[in-house]
């Protein structure tokens, strides 16, 4: 080689020298090499510029203790003592390492060393600040995403354009019963549809039916919102949303507990919380459809004949049993076409669709009845609930669901009132009554305001002497359009609507206020009825009564009958013991029509027994009645008591009454009832000749 190539030479090293040093000094690494006694032999001006150190610093030969000494007078967090340090990094045999060194002022240095073969080595250092500053920003952000998804209340799936899973949340892993292990981001939607029927979390579909249906929901690129019962029982609500790379995303919520709930708050608003039967509501809807059938059915309205006194006798959870009962005779009598539904307190109704004719209602009927007489057993003991059974038959006795259950009640009505246990079919004469019946009730609950009551008197006559001893009080209706109506044709109806004992209260006042006009040895008997001794004034009423008049408590005489006991027997008995300390007389009416009479006189001494006119109307044809009479009198005067013979109106029936020991009898043969003014005229005033001597002229 001659001067000149080898000049040459050496310009090219030093040009190749310049930028190769300085391409060295514009990495973005700092770069330090030392000999293998751990002394600098190159740095280039990022290693100087991480560690903010001068060229004279770090000139060839400098210690590289004396640059991790410097570090650490930087701030470098490390473990331990200083010296302990430099010396782990200065001594020994040097070998490749990467570490992270953390300054205090915040910055983040990685730091990579590598051995050369003459012993020495190279380091390079690298500012991460900023890319551990992202990595934690992204790590914070991948932790809060994972926690919210996996604290969702639903689960959640991500799946991109392709049907692959992006990623799912472990609600969604479990709602479906998927083996975690197995899920993962890129699988396809069709290993998880294959586990989801491993599972039984599916629709009632097949695999086919399934993907089709799932398949078609994705291409659509709508929002859905599907609700699925799941085979498993679970339901399942789940919203699809599309999002704009054709990926999509869905929602997943259980809803089983939601829909079980608004389904029994459905049911409970159709259906009667004690039986179960079908409501109303239910009803209602029914008849809907069944008249949008055009198909011909029945209605059958029952009402319990009995139900009242199981309720009064043996408790309202004994009531609550038999009506649970008569529900389950019910639906053993009927179809699944129909429909049984409890109206409230102890009437049902049965819807009967379809039926062919009157008969076959008719025939239902007759079963209810049947059934219904046959013993329940309810606290070890039996009872019986009887029924009555209206019907009406569509379309013929109605065309809506309102006049049809009218109809069926109007038919119930008359089935009662012909003696119950029967079940009678709605007629067009049936409306009529009730509309008669409807204006009799408002004319009743005006005619008390009205003054249209009087009260007409009957005598009391001793038999002995054929004097009068009292009058019976007998309340009339001086109607402004039908005239004089007697008790028997509205007292019922008025007990049904509650007006008695307003209606009753008046007779007890009007009684006291004529009675005191009369002579001192006259008494006034007065009808009470069980209704009446429901209400707990009576006493007061009674008290008031004969305060208000001025009339001694003797010259009053109460009537009741035996049915008043029935009822309540003991709060009755109290009233009667309550006024007979008072002085009141108490008589028991219609004796010998009951059911344990003797029972009656055993508990309370009565001041008088009045012989039931059924008895006296055949006293002298009928050995019977006669042999009644005779023992009733005889018990009568047995036990210290007056025994009234009612319904005379012969003088054999006086005289057969007579010879059997009644003391006392009234009847048509002496008057029939007459009003105060008339009784006074008759009877009362000095021109009014003696009854006795009446009785002798005839």
């Amino acid at each position: 080689m001659d001067d000149r190539d080898r000049q040459v030479g050496e310009i090219d090293q030093l040009v190749l020298g310049g930028l190769l040093e300085q391409a060295v000094n514009n990495l973005w690494l700092g770069i330090i090499l030392f000999n293998q006694r751990r002394e600098v032999v190159y740095c280039n001006q990022r290693y100087m510029d991480l560690y903010r150190l001068s060229p004279e610093q770090v000139r060839p030969g400098t210690p590289v203790s004396d640059l991790i000494q410097h570090r650490l007078a930087l701030g470098l967090k490390i473990r331990g003592e200083a010296d302990a340090y430099i010396r782990a990094r200065t001594e020994g045999t040097f070998v490749s390492e990467r570490t992270v060194q953390e300054f205090a002022d915040g910055r983040i240095i990685a730091y990579t060393a590598h051995p050369l073969p003459n012993g020495g080595g190279m380091a390079t250092h690298e500012d991460i600040t900023e890319r551990e500053e992202l990595s934690a920003r992204l790590q914070q952000r991948n932790m809060q995403f994972d926690i919210a998804i996996n604290n969702m209340s639903h689960g959640l799936c991500f799946f991109d354009a392709d049907h692959r899973l992006i990623v799912c949340n472990r609600d969604f892993i479990d709602m479906y019963g998927l083996p975690p292990e197995r899920v993962r981001p890129g699988m396809p939607l069709s290993e998880i549809v294959d586990m989801r029927f491993e599972a039984g979390s599916v629709p009632a579909m097949t695999r086919d039916e399934f993907m089709k249906w799932r398949t078609g929901v994705v291409v659509s690129a709508e929002p859905v919102d599907s609700i699925m019962e799941m085979r498993n029982g679970r339901t399942f609500k789940v919203r699809h949303r599309p999002m704009p790379d054709l990926g999509w995303v869905a929602t997943h919520e259980d809803i089983t507990e939601q829909r079980r709930a608004e389904l029994k708050i459905a049911h409970m608003a159709h259906h009667d919380a004690l039986t179960d039967l079908a409501n109303r509501t239910l009803l209602n809807q029914r008849l809907a459809q069944a008249f949008a059938s055009n198909q011909t059915f029945a209605v059958h309205h029952i009402d319990l004949d009995k139900f009242k006194s199981v309720n009064d006798t043996l408790g309202h959870h004994a009531g609550d049993a038999l009506l649970k009962g008569v529900s389950e005779r019910l639906r053993r009598l009927v179809r699944p076409s129909d429909t049984i539904a409890r109206m409230g307190g102890d009437e049902f109704v049965v819807l009967q669709i379809p039926i062919g004719d009157r008969s076959e209602a008719g025939a239902l009927a007759q079963r209810i009845i049947e059934q219904m007489d046959a013993p329940f057993e309810i606290d070890e003991q039996q009872t019986i609930a009887g029924a009555s059974v209206g019907i009406a038959i569509a379309p013929a006795d109605g065309t809506t669901p309102e006049q049809l259950l009218r109809n069926a009640d109007l038919a119930l009505y008359r089935a009662k009132s012909d003696g119950r246990g029967t079940y009678r079919l709605f007629e067009p004469a049936m409306d009529e009554e009730v509309q008669s019946r409807r204006a009799l009730e408002l004319d009743l609950r005006r005619a008390l305001a009205g003054g249209e009551f009087e009260l007409h008197y009957q005598p009391l006559v001793k038999t002995e002497s054929g004097e009068i001893s009292g009058f019976e009080a007998l309340i009339r209706w001086q109607h402004p359009k039908h005239g004089l109506i007697a008790p028997g044709s509205f007292i019922p109806l008025a007990e049904e609507i509650g007006l008695i004992v307003p209606i009753g209260e008046w007779v007890i006042r009007q009684a006291c206020r004529t009675a005191s006009q009369w002579p001192k040895h006259l008494h006034v008997a007065v009808n009470i009825s069980a209704a009446q001794f429901r209400y707990a004034g009576l006493a007061e009423v009674i008290v008031g009564a004969l305060a208000s008049a001025g009339l001694e408590a003797s010259r009053l005489e109460i009537e009741i009958t035996e049915s008043v006991l029935l009822q309540d027997k003991e709060g009755t008995l109290a009233i009667l013991h309550r006024l007979r300390e008072l002085g009141v007389r108490i008589a028991l009416d219609d004796f010998g029509t009951g059911y344990s009479s003797l029972t009656y006189l055993q508990c309370f001494p009565f001041d008088k027994i009045k012989i039931d006119r059924s008895f006296v109307r055949d006293v002298a044809t009928d050995a019977g009645s006669l042999n009644i009479v005779r023992a009733i009198a005889a018990l009568a005067n047995g036990m210290g008591m007056t025994a009234t013979a009612e319904g005379v109106e012969t003088r054999e029936q006086l005289e057969r009454i007579a010879a059997e020991g009644c003391t006392e009898m009234q009847g048509y043969l002496f008057s029939r009832p007459l009003p105060a003014a008339e009784i006074e005229r008759r009877f009362l005033s000095l021109e009014a000749p003696a009854l006795r001597d009446r009785f002798a002229a005839a």
